[in-house]
C-alpha cells in the first residue's frame, strides 16, 4: 500500500497532478473567477472577503449553507495576545510546547505577530465578543495556556458569532457563493498549474448538478475530516474532502497522524455514532474539576496545569483513568458554579446537555474523548501555498506548522484568519509570471476513462469503526496493521471492481464522501503505522516514550498515479519548501514576504 523514502515522484504527464479523479459526469455548465474559495467557515469567508475587498473576482463555493461548516461549533474563542502583560512572546511559547517539538517556529511568530491585529480587523468587520464591566474583551483560559487570552462571544457561541458576522459581510458585499456544492477535482492546465475546480451542485439553484468553477487560484478551505471516526465533535460535512481532492491532484500532505481527540465530550453511551456535543475547554478554564466516579480529581500531581493541562495530555489522563477503571467516562464538575454562570457563560453547553438529560447545575457531568481537530493536512508554506502550482490551503484542511503534534486550544480560528489574508496578499500580488494562462486558465480535459473507484454509501460507516478500533486515541503495531488491511481490502476490492470490469458504485454525494473518506484514513494510518513514538496527539501503546532523536521530524505522504501512497519522513524538524518555492518560481525581482521578528520578552523591572 505505501512506499518510504523519495520513490516515485507522483507527478503526472504535465508537471504535477496523478491524472486520478473521481468517478462523476462531466461538467454541464462552467463560470470563470480569478479565485474560487472552497469552504465557508473562518479561513474561506476571510479569504472572499480579502479577495473582494483586493478587486479579484471570486466564487465562494460551500458543502452546505455558508453558516454550516466547523466555525459554527466552536464553543471556546479564538486565541491572540489582547488581554494586559500578555505578549505575542508567551503566546509563542505556549503554543511550542503544546506542538511537542513539531510546530514550524516561523509559522508559530507568524501566528502569535499578525493575530491580535487580525482579530481587531475581524472584530471591524462586525464580530461582537463579549466584553468586561470596564468595556473591555473579557478574556478566559483554556488547556495549555498560561494567560488570559481566548476571546469569547455570547459565552461558549464564538463560532456562531464569528460565522455570522463573515457570512452577513459576504452577502452585504455581493461576493458569488454557491451553496449546497461539493467539491471534487482540481482542474490543471497543461503546464500543471491549477485552473480551477469541479463540483456538484445539489438541490435547486442557479446550477445544478457538476458544473466547473475555472480560475487561477483555488483556495482550499474546507475544514476537517472528523467523519473518518464513530464518534467526532465535527459536523457531518467533515469528510476530508479538500485533502483527498490535493491528494488527486498531486499535493502532499503532512503531519496526518496527529488528530486531536478533544477530552471533554459529552458521553451519549459507547455505541453513540456521529457528531456529538463538545463541552468546551472553557468550562475547566473557568474552575471546572475533571473526576473519576469516586469524586477524586486524577489530573491533579499529573501535570502542574492540572485540567488545564494541553489537551493530549488531559486526554491520556482520562483514557488512563478508564482503563484503571474499566469505565467508559469521567465526569466534569462545575456543580459550584452555579445556575447563573452556566446560564450567563455557558449558555449553549448547558442547554446540550439538558437535552440529553443532564443538568450540570446539579450533577457532574459524564464526558470522554472524542475525535476533534485535525492537526495535519495539505501542507503550505508561509503564504499558504501547496506543492501544486496554484492551489492554496488554509484552515483545519492545511498543514502551516503551526500546530506540530498537538494543537493549542483556540489557535485554530486564529490560524483560519491569519494564513487566509496571507494567501490572498499572495494572490493579490500577481500571477508567478506574465504569461496569459496565469489569469485565463485553459484546463486539460479529462480522461474519458474514471481512475478512482467509488465506494458505496454503507462504506463510510465500515471506515468509521475500523478506524475507531484501530487508529482512535490508543494505537499500537497491532490495532494500525488490522486497520490498515481492512482499508486496504476496502480499496482493492473497489479497484478490482473497476479495473477489471469498469464497474463502481453509482456517482453521487454519498459515494464520493465514501471514497474521500477512504483516501484520508489510509493516508492517517500509513503515517501512524511510521511514526514509532508517542508524541503530541500520537498515542503508541508500544511505544510509549516520545524520541526526538529519530522522529523529531515530518511524516509527508502523497498519491501516486497508480493509487498507492508514498510515505516519506523529512531530514528534520524543519518544513521542506513546497514546490513553487523549490522549483525558484518567485516573481522576478520581488522582495520575499517578510519574516516576523521573534517577539521580543518585556524587560524584567
Amino acid at each position: 500500500m505505501t512506499g518510504t523514502g523519495t520513490g516515485s515522484t507522483g507527478i503526472g504527464p504535465h508537471g504535477t497532478g496523478t491524472g486520478i479523479r473521481l468517478h462523476a459526469p462531466a461538467p454541464g455548465w462552467s463560470i470563470a473567477a480569478d479565485v474560487v474559495v472552497v469552504g465557508s467557515g473562518v479561513a474561506g469567508l476571510t479569504a472572499a472577503l480579502r479577495c473582494e475587498a483586493a478587486g479579484l473576482k471570486t466564487v465562494v463555493v460551500t458543502k452546505a449553507r455558508l453558516d454550516d461548516g466547523s466555525t459554527r461549533w466552536a464553543q471556546g474563542g479564538i486565541a491572540a495576545a489582547l488581554g494586559e502583560g500578555d505578549t505575542p512572546e508567551q503566546h509563542f511559547d505556549d503554543t511550542l510546547v503544546a506542538g511537542a517539538g513539531l510546530c514550524d517556529e516561523e509559522a508559530v511568530r507568524i501566528l502569535v505577530t499578525e493575530g491580535p491585529d487580525a482579530v481587531r480587523r475581524l472584530i471591524a468587520t462586525g464580530a461582537h465578543f463579549d466584553e468586561s464591566s470596564e468595556g473591555g474583551l473579557e478574556l478566559t483560559r483554556e488547556g495549555g495556556h498560561h494567560r488570559r487570552r481566548i476571546a469569547h462571544a455570547g459565552g461558549d457561541a464564538t463560532g456562531a458569532e464569528i460565522s455570522r458576522a463573515l457570512v452577513e459581510a459576504v452577502r452585504a458585499r455581493g461576493l458569488r457563493t454557491i451553496e449546497n456544492a461539493l467539491v471534487l477535482d482540481l482542474l490543471t492546465d497543461a503546464e500543471g498549474r491549477t485552473a480551477g475546480v469541479t463540483l456538484h451542485v445539489m438541490g435547486e439553484g442557479q446550477h445544478d448538478g457538476v458544473g466547473a468553477v475555472h480560475a487561477p487560484a483555488v483556495v482550499l478551505a474546507t475544514g476537517g475530516m472528523g467523519q473518518v471516526f464513530s464518534a467526532t465533535t465535527n459536523p457531518s460535512v467533515s469528510t476530508g474532502d479538500g485533502v483527498a481532492l490535493a491528494l488527486r491532484a498531486g499535493a502532499e500532505v503532512s503531519d496526518l497522524e496527529f488528530v486531536q481527540f478533544h477530552p471533554t465530550v459529552l458521553f451519549l453511551g459507547a455505541d453513540a455514532e456521529g457528531q456529538q456535543p463538545l463541552v468546551s475547554e472553557a468550562v475547566r478554564g473557568e474552575g471546572a474539576h475533571l473526576v473519576d466516579a469516586d469524586g477524586v480529581r486524577f489530573m491533579v500531581g499529573q501535570h502542574e496545569l492540572a485540567e488545564l493541562a494541553p489537551r493530549d495530555i488531559v486526554a491520556k489522563g482520562i483514557m488512563r483513568r478508564m482503563q484503571e477503571q474499566d469505565a467508559e467516562h469521567m465526569f466534569l464538575d462545575a456543580r459550584h458554579f452555579g445556575a447563573a454562570m452556566w446560564e450567563h457563560r455557558f449558555p449553549t453547553i448547558l442547554a446540550a446537555c439538558r437535552a440529553h438529560g443532564i443538568d450540570p447545575v446539579h450533577e457532574p457531568v459524564p464526558v470522554a474523548p472524542a475525535a476533534h481537530y485535525a492537526s495535519g493536512g495539505v501542507r503550505t508554506d508561509s503564504r499558504g501555498r501547496t506543492t501544486v502550482p496554484g492551489l492554496y490551503a488554509c484552515g483545519e484542511v492545511a498543514c502551516t506548522g503551526v500546530h506540530g503534534a498537538n494543537r493549542l486550544a483556540s489557535n485554530s480560528l486564529l490560524e483560519g484568519l491569519v494564513y487566509a489574508e496571507r494567501i490572498v496578499a499572495d494572490i493579490a500580488a500577481g500571477p508567478a509570471d506574465n504569461a496569459p494562462h496565469a489569469r485565463v486558465p485553459q484546463p486539460v480535459p479529462q480522461p474519458e476513462k474514471p481512475a478512482h473507484p467509488l465506494l458505496a454509501p454503507e462504506a463510510r460507516f465500515t471506515i468509521q469503526r475500523i478506524m475507531a478500533e484501530g487508529a482512535g486515541v490508543l494505537r499500537s503495531a497491532d490495532s494500525l496493521a488490522k486497520a490498515a488491511e481492512r482499508l486496504q481490502r476496502l480499496h482493492t476490492d473497489a479497484r478490482d471492481a473497476l479495473d477489471e470490469n469498469g464497474k463502481t458504485a453509482e456517482p453521487g454525494v454519498d459515494t464520493w464522501e465514501a471514497t474521500n473518506l477512504l483516501c484520508v484514513a489510509r493516508v492517517l494510518v500509513a503515517a501512524a503505522q511510521v511514526r514509532e513514538e508517542t508524541r503530541g496527539c500520537h498515542w503508541r501503546e508500544d511505544h510509549a516514550d516520545r524520541d526526538d532523536t529519530t522522529w523529531r521530524r515530518h511524516i509527508v505522504v502523497r498519491l501516486n498515479p497508480d493509487r498507492a501512497l508514498a510515505v516519506r519522513t523529512t531530514d528534520t524538524a524543519d518544513f521542506p519548501p513546497t514546490l513553487p518555492q523549490a522549483l525558484g518560481s518567485a516573481r522576478a525581482g520581488e522582495a520575499p514576504m517578510a519574516r516576523p521578528a521573534r517577539p521580543s520578552r518585556p524587560q524584567e523591572q
